[in-house]
C-alpha cells in the first residue's frame, strides 16, 4: 500500500534525474484504500510564460496492470480530461496484452485517515461539449457547492438523497456536466462526494 507522506506527492523521476512534485487532491474519506498490481501515470502542472500546461509521464505504465493516475490538483479540467481520454483510448484499444480485470484509478490524499486513497473511473466515457437534451443533466459549476437538478439548485452533498427520493415512472439517464475551467482538485472532490451514484458512465466537459 502507498503511504501518505504530505499534501504533495513527491515523485523521483530517475529517467531524467530530477525530483518532481505533484499536489494531489484531498478529500475526507477513502473510497479504495489499496490497489495491487498497478502502474503509475503522472500528469504534472507546468507553466510557460502565461500559459498553464499539463505534462503526461506514462513511461512506467504497463497495459495489463491497474493504472493509477496521479494528477496535479491545480490543473484545469479542460487540460486534464483530453489527456485522460487519450490514455483511456490507448488501453481500451489494446488487443495483445489486454487484461479485462485491469482498472483505472485516480489517486488522492485522505485528509482524515492520513493515507493515500483511490477512486475508480474505468467505465467512465468522457466527452467534450454538452449532452443531449433527453438526458437528466447534473451541471457542476466552478467554485459552486450547488448543482442544478430539475431546474433547482441543490447542495452537492444532498444531491444523492434528492435524486433517489424522487419517484420516476422510468429512471432517467443521468450524466454529469463539469465546467472545464474547474480545477481537477475540485472535480475529484465532487466525484468522491457523489460516489454513491451508480451507472453514471458519461461525463461531459464544456
Amino acid at each position: 500500500m502507498m503511504k501518505y507522506l504530505s499534501i504533495a506527492l513527491v515523485v523521483l523521476l530517475f529517467s531524467c534525474g530530477k525530483e518532481e512534485n505533484i499536489q494531489l487532491p484531498k478529500a475526507a474519506k477513502t473510497i479504495v484504500s489499496d490497489v495491487q498490481d498497478h502502474s503509475p501515470i503522472y500528469i504534472f502542472f507546468r507553466s510557460k510564460e502565461k500559459d498553464t500546461l499539463a505534462e503526461v509521464n506514462r513511461k512506467n505504465s504497463i497495459i495489463s496492470t491497474n493504472w493509477i493516475l496521479n494528477i496535479d490538483a491545480r490543473l484545469p479540467l479542460k487540460l486534464v480530461i483530453p489527456e485522460v481520454m487519450k490514455l483511456q483510448e490507448k488501453k481500451r484499444q489494446e488487443k495483445a496484452h489486454k487484461n479485462e480485470k485491469a482498472e483505472n484509478f485516480y489517486a488522492y490524499a485522505d485528509s482524515i485517515g492520513k493515507n493515500m486513497a483511490f477512486i475508480p473511473f474505468t467505465k467512465v466515457f468522457y466527452k467534450i461539449g454538452k449532452p443531449d437534451k433527453n438526458k437528466l443533466v447534473f451541471h457542476f459549476r466552478k467554485g459552486k457547492d450547488v448543482v442544478v437538478f430539475k431546474g433547482v439548485d441543490v447542495q452537492i452533498k444532498d444531491l444523492l438523497e434528492s435524486f433517489y427520493a424522487t419517484k420516476y415512472e422510468v429512471t432517467p439517464k443521468v450524466v454529469f456536466q463539469f465546467d472545464g475551467n474547474m480545477s481537477y482538485g475540485e472535480y475529484l472532490q465532487n466525484k468522491i462526494l457523489l460516489n454513491g451514484f451508480k451507472d453514471i458512465n458519461e461525463e461531459f466537459i464544456f
